[in-house]
């Protein structure tokens, strides 16, 4: 019996997440006394995973696969399951893999709990803490299935390094055509530029900008703290910026390190989104501006001169501490 867990990557590299899922999932083979096989596909350097308590990897290479595809991918770890007779699985809160998890767990006859914060309170019976309301507060949740499906939220656990040597195994799954029955047509990424899923730091700019000419000074406060950048539901709709920059309950969940809020209210629905976080700033000239209630940190002044003053001395800091 092995801890499984689903390793992240994209264009050959593993992601951040997969090294943070393999950290968990060892403390948790510990507690069982069992090992951790990692499942790769498409994936270039598979034996770094030994760093993080990987035990085996089940290397999957396949073009077909190139591009995500859950009901493809859920059918690998399935039959990776079955075939390493593994009682829990562990996946990231990812966008991809919460689209996979729920197809993952009807297969497996699994019990799935995602957004999960911590190590397992208890491992008999099976207890997890995990958050709930949009992040406002934590549940402790039991799966009482033979199999159970854990989703690990972003950098609610870190990266652990562990010593060992993993094993690489190529594995070949049995796919059909009814696992690629829904097809990819298009795809617009970022390129050249830290994404929001993957970023520990995050840049948000509102309508507070008052237009798109004015986003340079987000790219410059990212470029200086390496962030990534993002923004209010209402700067996509009014195509100040690409919709795939929109955090918030109705764009993409933000779960990182610390989140920089400039210009933007504090829509409930914005808030939701982005309550995960673990540090919250706000820049806005509204003192009564919702987001002041949910930050960590509030500065109450004109954006157009806090924040070029604020990458002035950012930059002044790194020079001097280089």
């Amino acid at each position: 019996m092995s801890v499984l867990i689903y390793t992240e990557s994209e264009n050959g590299k593993l992601k951040k997440i997969a090294f943070e899922v393999a950290s968990y999932a060892k403390q948790v083979a510990n507690a069982l006394g069992t090992t951790v096989t990692a499942v790769a596909v498409n994936t270039d350097d598979v034996t770094q995973l030994s760093t993080y308590g990987v035990d085996k990897v089940l290397k999957v290479t396949n073009e077909k696969l190139n591009t995500f595809n859950a009901k493809a991918y859920a059918d690998i770890l399935k039959q990776a399951a079955s075939k390493e007779d593994s009682k829990v699985v562990v996946l990231s809160s990812s966008a991809n893999d919460k689209f996979m998890a729920p197809i993952l767990a009807v297969e497996l006859g699994a019990g799935y709990v995602p957004n999960v914060v911590a190590l397992p309170e208890n491992t008999s019976p099976f207890q997890v803490k995990r958050t709930a309301f949009t992040n406002k507060a934590f549940a402790i949740s039991e799966i009482n299935t033979e199999i159970k499906l854990i989703g690990l939220s972003k950098n609610a656990f870190g990266i652990k390094e562990s010593e060992g040597t993993a094993a690489v195994e190529d594995f070949t799954p049995t796919l059909d055509d009814a696992d690629f029955s829904a097809k990819v047509t298009s795809q617009d990424k970022v390129t050249g530029k830290v994404t929001i899923a993957d970023a520990e730091i995050v840049v948000s700019g509102g309508r507070g900008l008052k237009g798109p000419e004015n986003w340079g000074m987000i790219e410059d406060l990212a470029n200086v703290l390496g962030a990534a950048t993002a923004c209010s539901k209402p700067v996509s709709d009014m195509g100040w910026r690409p919709h795939g920059e929109h955090v918030g309950q109705t764009g993409k969940p933000v779960a990182s390190n610390l989140y920089i809020a400039i210009g933007i209210s504090g829509a409930i629905q914005h808030l939701a989104g982005i309550n995960a976080s673990k540090v919250k700033v706000v820049i806005n000239n509204d003192p009564e501006a919702p987001f002041f209630k949910a930050a960590d940190y509030g500065v109450v002044g004109d954006a157009f001169e806090v924040v070029p003053k604020l990458v002035e001395k950012l930059k002044e800091f790194k020079a001097n501490n280089a």
